[in-house]
């Protein structure tokens, strides 16, 4: 992106093609297929000799566009759009990973994130090592020829733990091993992945982008910045196509054959909430952080965790990182888990409810509610407390959030 801000940029990215009423927004192209002039235009297209579209399973103008922008906005070399942040990351993986291969993973994360390594992709041969990937030792010991990932989440959910990309990736390099990254909790508005060694982003769209919870989407971000000669799996297809063999293998057969490319209707929603992600981002964040140094103080809080506190063990990483304002999710631990209900069910303002950077603030219970199918000694494994409360943060005011949380755990 040129030295335009992050609005002007993106409101001058032009259609791929002239609108032919001229709308200022992109139209929903609510079709499955197209039509073509003549038999020899059709078979151009269908062997990818020209970049018209054929079948909206595989690629639409409105998500396109969606892409485009997304595209430009990172300096991507490809972006491609699906109907999840989880049909994201498995995308990404069957494209690369293969039976005797593995991958070299932190053993916190998301919940669906943490089932698809231990269970899903595990039916397939692909090893997962979970280690702690803030110990270089133990990542070096992890990592062999047959590791085709390091994967983490920039800051993990709900764990806030932060990693130092610049060694893990200068580490990932030096392995020939692909660095790839669950950026959600920091928008490409703020967090710049290509100056941190990332080869790959996943995004769920769900979060910042959608504007307001719209939607649900995922983003595979590739960068193009890996030799595929490395990967046992893609290493015949990079002898031609070099760097952009995983966006080819993905492009023409993985997310083709899976069949989870976005909607029309869900890429016109997410292009729309793109133009007020950054403006949306710094009002959540800077709230966030305020009321994380206030929360400190308050009476029935045991702990507050949010990477952008001074005393926090992963303050100058996320510093170096994310900046002073490091996304618009923390966590506090209450004295237990029927102090943690009472607070819930006391709450009148912040909403009761999943998700994350949605333009109103929710809290949830993270044990009992996305963990709460795993076994006690599981959540223990991966720090998940049973007095732990996650808030995200939405666009309301810093008092009147405050005032919430006060009366919520001073009720009985």
């Amino acid at each position: 992106m040129n030295n335009l801000d992050f609005e002007d940029y993106l409101l001058n990215i032009p259609y791929p093609r002239p609108d032919v009423y001229g709308s200022l927004s992109m139209p929903v192209y609510n079709t499955a297929a197209y039509e073509f002039k003549s038999a020899s235009e059709m078979e151009a297209a269908f062997c990818g000799k020209t970049t018209d579209h054929t079948y909206s399973r595989i690629s639409n103008p409105t998500v396109h566009f969606f892409e485009e922008r997304v595209k430009q906005l990172t300096g991507a070399f490809n972006v491609t759009a699906l109907n999840s942040g989880m049909a994201a990351v498995s995308n990404v993986f069957m494209s690369i990973a293969y039976s005797g291969s593995n991958v070299v993973v932190s053993p916190h994360l998301f919940g669906n994130t943490w089932s698809f390594f231990e269970n899903t992709i595990r039916a397939f041969g692909v090893e997962v090592r979970f280690c702690d990937l803030t110990n270089e030792k133990e990542v070096c010991e992890h990592i062999d020829e047959n590791t085709c990932a390091v994967f983490l989440e920039i800051i993990t959910n709900p764990q806030m733990e932060v990693v130092d990309l610049s060694f893990l990736s200068a580490l990932a390099r030096e392995k020939n091993v692909p660095l790839i990254a669950d950026t959600t909790l920091v928008p490409f508005s703020v967090f710049k992945a290509d100056n941190f060694g990332i080869d790959i982003e996943v995004v769920s769209s769900t979060k910042y982008i959608s504007g307001g919870a719209t939607s649900i989407g995922g983003l595979i971000i590739d960068y193009a910045t890996f030799d595929w000669t490395r990967n046992k799996r893609l290493n015949e297809l990079a002898k031609e196509h070099r760097n952009h063999a995983f966006n080819y293998k993905l492009r023409k057969e993985i997310h083709r054959n899976f069949g989870a490319y976005m909607d029309p209707r869900t890429a016109h929603l997410q292009t729309i909430g793109l133009e007020t992600l950054h403006l949306r981002y710094e009002r959540q964040s800077h709230t966030c952080l305020e009321l994380a140094k206030r929360l400190q103080t308050m009476e029935g809080i045991e702990s507050v965790n949010y990477t952008g506190l001074p005393g926090n063990p992963y303050y100058n990483v996320s510093l170096r990182q994310f900046g002073n304002s490091p996304g618009a999710m923390l966590t506090f631990d209450l004295v237990s888990k029927s102090a943690c209900f009472q607070f819930l069910d006391n709450l009148k303002v912040i909403r009761r409810a999943t998700n994350l950077f949605d333009n109103k603030s929710l809290a949830i219970h993270p044990a009992s509610t996305i963990y709460g199918s795993l076994t006690q000694a599981q959540r223990e494994a991966m720090k998940i407390h049973d007095k732990t409360i996650r808030l995200s943060v939405g666009l309301e005011s810093v008092n009147r959030l405050l005032e919430d949380i006060g009366q919520a755990l001073r009720k009985k």
